[in-house]
């Protein structure tokens, strides 16, 4: 008996020992698995590196858009520091109590998961800390695997050894998924709740975190009951971790869930675009735009292109002439809507600038010394080397003031003015401001560009306006708020106008008509309509800011009757309420200006001193129509009464040159002599319209216009 019991201890214990010493190879072949499989896992993404939406910030970097990453996901750049502390506090309590106790691997958390998942035969639920989630979203791949948790457990460990808990953290916020293509919990934040999670109640937050854990069964736009009871079990999780209290708890449980999503932030949709083109390799552009003003103001663009048939567009530029900072920028209303070409930026679009230039010339003439704004000019018609430039109106006032030519947009005195400083000479001054003016290849400068014979942005027209209200010092208007490469052909150091004739022509358009004088103040302005109603501008200026009005259509089709003073004007003077009551003043005048402003004028300059020519004959008796314009709108005061059309006054076309008998055609069909009168025609319209009449003389040569009448 004792032999055989000491024969069963024996052989218990080399049993024991062989168990032990297969225990020992097995944990020592166990360890070098693990160590193996943990050397040879790849190498950890830096933060740095996650593929994240691009964001657009504003002066203060408030959110103005957001485009989706590389891989089509809104993921948007977060810090800890820009989380209401609620939503963390909430997190952990949830989903990992001892986050910061841990490496990665909560082994009693573990151990409950590994015991309940043998019981059930698969992975049920727990264990998973918030390190190994992490590995999990950077892997991209299920865990409902043993092998998937045992490589999702090393990961975690070499989380740990790679980031501190606070990284970890950020990693999380940026990447959890919160139903379709929203990651993080600034993406989900701006979705469901149309804010930035800097502040959050407590539902909001209990919400964000649970959602992750099962996204697209809880998404709150189609499953919202699930979303609630997610929801609610956070909060009781919450309030059992006393993170919350019993009455908040209660009251968030009692909170709808919202079942809309928020659309992203969509503001300064075409500044946004153009700076994530200039520098595609940033995540994060930051703007001079302030996002208050550019939200108001493209509510206004909105509402006054509402009052237009489409595809009329507009464009605002509204800049700080005193930085340079453009603090609102309007390329179109609305950048989806494609009746009125949204797409198409028109601050940036090389267009005619009409009369906008008028002030410049003035100040030149100033500068030179050709006149004062009480000096005298004849408006006229006048014939400058075969230039014969007419008026908006097709009138013409006589002896006029400088000042008054000016507040009249008269054209005959603006070329007259630019015949004596010198075309070249305003194209010089217009590049001191950083502006290059497009001009006609192969062709000279001339006296057009006085009425609009050049292009120019409205950006420009914004810039070269804002030198003047700092008295002639140019200034380069910018939207990139840092890290931004100068422009090529920026503003000289040389002044556009001297101080004196800068202030000269403030004075002048400060006394322009004023909208709502009592609410805006005074603000210096001036209108401008381009050749055949293609594009409308009013742009003006205060002692801080300038801004940029253009209506028209982007294809650049005309727009019968729009002018700068009918459709830009309006808008113009909206912008300026949208900054404030309180104008900034223009600055008090040097004491040049002031002087001429207030003695009595010269006897030599009591006329403009401009060039006097004796006007030659029509050379070779050349058949010419001499009014109106080809082009021209002629306001006949035609009007419907009664379903007819009642004639105001007639049409009345005035030619020269050309052999008598002449014939006339009126949209191609021959008009009876008794119509004539010498060289004029007086022919009464049935309808307005338009109206194409060609005279030919008894030569055959013949001379067109074509006019509109209303």
């Amino acid at each position: 008996m004792q032999r055989r019991l000491r024969h069963f201890w024996l052989t218990y214990r080399r049993s024991v020992a062989v168990a032990g010493l297969c225990l020992v190879v097995l944990l020592v072949a166990g360890a070098y698995k693990v160590r193996h499989d943990y050397v040879r896992l790849p190498p950890l993404p830096e933060i740095s590196d996650l593929p994240l939406s691009v964001v657009v910030l504003d002066r203060d970097d408030r959110l103005l858009r957001a485009f989706t990453s590389h891989d089509e996901k809104w993921r948007l750049p977060i810090e800890l520091e820009d989380i209401d502390p609620l939503y963390v506090k909430m997190l952990l309590a949830f989903e990992d109590k001892r986050f910061f106790e841990h490496g990665g691997v909560d082994g009693r958390a573990f151990v409950r998961s590994a015991l309940q998942s043998v019981r059930h035969g698969r992975i049920v639920a727990g264990g998973s800390t918030l390190t190994m989630q992490v590995a999990r979203l950077l892997d991209e791949a299920p865990t409902k695997s043993l092998r998937r948790k045992y490589e999702q457990v090393l990961k975690a460990v070499q989380l740990e050894e790679a980031f501190s808990k606070e990284d970890i953290l950020r990693i999380y916020v940026l990447r959890a998924p919160f139903g379709g293509n929203l990651e993080g919990v600034r993406a989900a934040s701006l979705t469901w709740f149309g804010k930035e999670p800097r502040r959050l109640t407590a539902a909001e937050a209990a919400l964000l975190v649970a959602l992750p854990q099962s996204p697209e069964a809880r998404r709150p736009d189609r499953f919202p009951e699930n979303a609630r009871k997610a929801r609610d079990r956070v909060l009781m999780r919450a309030e059992a971790a006393g993170v919350i209290s019993q009455d908040e708890a209660a009251a968030s449980a009692a909170e709808p869930v919202r079942t809309k999503r928020f659309a992203m932030p969509l503001i300064a949709a075409h500044e946004s675009r153009d700076a994530l083109s200039k520098h595609p390799e940033r995540n994060v552009h930051r703007l001079t735009l302030n996002r208050d003003l550019q939200s108001t103001l493209e509510s206004v663009a909105k509402k006054r292109v509402a009052e237009f048939p489409a595809p009329i567009s507009l464009s605002v530029v509204v800049a700080d002439h005193g930085s340079g900072e453009i603090l609102a920028s309007i390329g179109a209303p609305d950048l989806l809507d494609e009746t009125r070409l949204g797409h198409v930026d028109m601050t940036r679009a090389v267009r005619s600038p009409g009369s906008t230039l008028k002030p410049l010339i003035y100040g030149l003439a100033f500068e030179e010394g050709i006149g004062v704004p009480e000096s005298l000019i004849i408006d006229r018609p006048t014939n400058i080397g075969g230039y014969r430039p007419t008026n908006f109106d097709q009138a013409y006032q006589g002896t006029v003031t400088l000042r008054e030519a000016l507040q009249l947009s008269l054209n005959t005195p603006a070329v007259q003015l630019l015949e004596a400083v010198g075309p070249a000479r305003l194209i010089a001054r217009l590049k001191r401001t950083g502006v290059q003016p497009a001009l006609e290849k192969g062709k000279s400068i001339g006296l057009a560009i006085s009425l609009g014979g050049l292009g120019l942005s409205l950006k420009d027209l914004a810039q070269a306006y804002g030198a003047v209200a700092r008295g002639g010092a140019p200034v380069v208007l910018r939207s990139c708020r840092s890290d931004c490469a100068p422009e090529a052909g920026g503003p000289q150091a040389t002044p556009i106008l001297t101080a004196k004739a800068s202030a000269l022509v403030s004075d002048i358009l400060i006394g322009m008509p004023q909208i709502n004088s009592a609410e805006t103040q005074h603000i210096a302005y001036k209108t401008g309509t381009s050749y055949g109603y293609r594009d409308a501008w009013a742009v003006g200026y205060d002692g801080r800011h300038v801004a940029a009005v253009w209506v028209g259509r982007p294809d650049g089709s005309p727009v019968p009757g729009q002018t700068g003073a009918k459709a830009a004007v309006p808008v113009l003077f909206s912008v300026f309420q949208s900054l404030g009551l309180n104008r900034a003043p223009l600055p008090a005048y040097p004491a040049e200006a002031q002087s001429a402003l207030e003695g009595d004028v010269p006897s030599s300059l009591e006329f403009a001193r401009i060039p006097q020519r004796i006007e030659r004959r029509i050379s070779n008796n050349a058949l010419e129509i001499a009014y109106p314009p080809n082009g021209a709108e002629l306001d006949l005061g035609l009007s419907n009464d009664s379903g007819g059309f009642q004639l105001a006054q007639p049409l009345v076309v005035k030619f020269k040159g050309g052999t008598a008998p002449f014939s006339i055609l009126v949209n191609g069909a021959p008009l009876p002599a008794t119509g004539q009168s010498g060289r004029q025609l007086i022919w009464q319209p049935d309808a307005p319209g338009f109206a194409d009449v060609t005279i030919v003389d008894a030569s055959g040569k013949s001379a067109a216009v074509t006019v509109l009448m209303r």
